[in-house]
């Protein structure tokens, strides 16, 4: 692929229509793996609920590269400043061997299996066997050459940040500050969720998925199809298309947040003729939509920050990081998604389920019954899942023969980039292919 002479990735306007070979396309692919995953971009690696010990380990994957988020000493020099939080390269110094087989542990250091080479929980090297040669006879044999330096031979280390509990890495030590990154629009929305909140790990789902990476993010930045595909939210009136909702993104266009506030009764018009809609719908166990308002909920409307006294109540917000994360709020289920790329054509999702330590039993409860609805087997996601792999099927058939050609249409609610008051729009896609041609559309 020559992205310098693509009329797609180069034009100035039009991000409406984005080409199949950008979910099919295995050089394109491994060109976003270095300029989006290993650039200068935050990728979402766990809680910090996840590793509450010393020497607690979480092994995940940022792109197709495994690190290994771990639990270390406080520095003493940053006390109040460092969580203790590292993350380091699956990737032995030596020889290159993903030293750590574990997706959890708890380790006093990291030790090679091929050459034992010793790690410290900060990535540095401890030591290693025969360094200083073998003694044999009174003459010292083999060894590491004089100049060998332990300090310069230690794991890939990456830069940390932790936002109120969620721990994010980048593999480029100048990108700007996470908080930077993320940006004012989209902070206001993570606050609400996290700020003064200590987390509690409910439990895990994980699942892969046969469709392109950005396939998940387009799905999350669409409030079209909620209403149209899912049979439970639109049933039950959890998302509707004639809710009060909000379109965020920030400057750039690559994150967002969808915002849903459940009505009533809602308009008998939005579920006309749509088939998923299902009217004699009844539960056998009506504790699924035993939804309780949360204090939480209510905040001062970051869209009308010139009036302190107007107030928003979502009850559903689903944030979209751009490249790795979803952060769902789904009435009382909380989540978050992990995208990790495997090749152009599928993904691993991983879903990671969460409370407050304040939380009551019952509330815990409902939150582990909510997300029910949700993950691989959910009402809801399950659906999800399947279209991404109708889609990308569509889009490799349509290219089986090498040629390129074909695109999507995402012109729902206009042709531009803008923030709305509404969900008849697919306005956050075309943002984020707006930010992506941008990262990608250069030799």
């Amino acid at each position: 692929m020559n992205s310098a002479s693509d009329p797609f990735l180069n034009s100035l306007d039009n991000v409406s229509r984005v080409p199949f070979w950008a979910y099919t396309d295995p050089q394109l692919h491994a060109q976003e793996l270095s300029r989006i995953f290993y650039g200068a971009h935050w990728s979402y690696v766990g809680l910090l609920a996840e590793i509450p010990n010393l020497g607690d380990f979480k092994k995940t994957q940022i792109g197709q590269r495994e690190v290994i988020m771990v639990k270390d000493h406080v520095h003493p020099s940053q006390k109040g400043i460092d969580h203790g939080i590292r993350v380091v390269e699956n990737r032995c110094a030596h020889r290159g061997v993903r030293f750590c087989q574990k997706t959890h542990g708890n380790q006093r250091s990291f030790v090679c299996p091929y050459h034992q080479w010793a790690y410290k929980l900060n990535g540095d090297l401890g030591g290693l066997p025969f360094k200083d040669g073998v003694e044999k006879d009174g003459v010292i044999q083999g060894g590491m050459p004089s100049d060998f330096d332990i300090k310069a031979h230690g794991l890939n280390r990456l830069k940390v940040e932790v936002l109120h509990g969620l721990v994010f890495a980048t593999f480029d030590h100048q990108s700007a500050p996470l908080e930077q990154y993320v940006g004012p629009r989209v902070m206001p929305w993570i606050d609400r969720i996290f700020k003064t909140r200590e987390l509690t790990l409910l439990g895990y789902n994980r699942q892969r998925i046969p469709g392109n990476w950005k396939l998940m993010m387009e799905n999350i930045k669409d409030p079209y199809h909620p209403g149209l595909l899912h049979t439970w939210f639109v049933t039950f009136g959890l998302w509707r298309a004639d809710q009060r909702s909000r379109m965020v993104m920030d400057e750039k266009g690559r994150h967002a947040v969808m915002i849903s506030q459940r009505n009533d009764g809602g308009d008998g018009a939005v579920t006309k003729g749509v088939t998923s809609f299902k009217p004699n719908m009844k539960l056998h166990d009506d504790r699924l939509l035993d939804i309780v308002q949360e204090p939480w909920w209510t905040i001062p409307d970051p869209g009308h920050q010139s009036d302190p006294t107007k107030l928003i109540t979502p009850s559903v917000t689903m944030i979209t990081l751009f490249p790795s994360l979803i952060i769902q709020q789904q009435v009382n289920s909380l989540s978050t998604r992990q995208i990790i790329p495997n090749g152009h054509g599928q993904f691993d999702f991983v879903w990671t389920h969460f409370g407050f330590k304040d939380d009551s039993p019952e509330m815990t409860r409902r939150r582990l019954r909510q997300a029910n609805l949700f993950g691989p087997a959910g009402y809801v996601s399950a659906d999800d899942g399947e279209v991404i792999e109708f889609s990308q099927a569509g889009f490799e058939q349509f290219n089986s023969d090498g040629l390129r050609g074909g695109e999507t249409l995402c012109e729902l609610g206009g042709k531009d980039v803008a923030m709305t008051d509404h969900m008849v729009t697919e306005t956050l896609i075309r943002g984020m292919y707006n930010y992506w041609r941008e990262v990608m559309g250069h030799a």
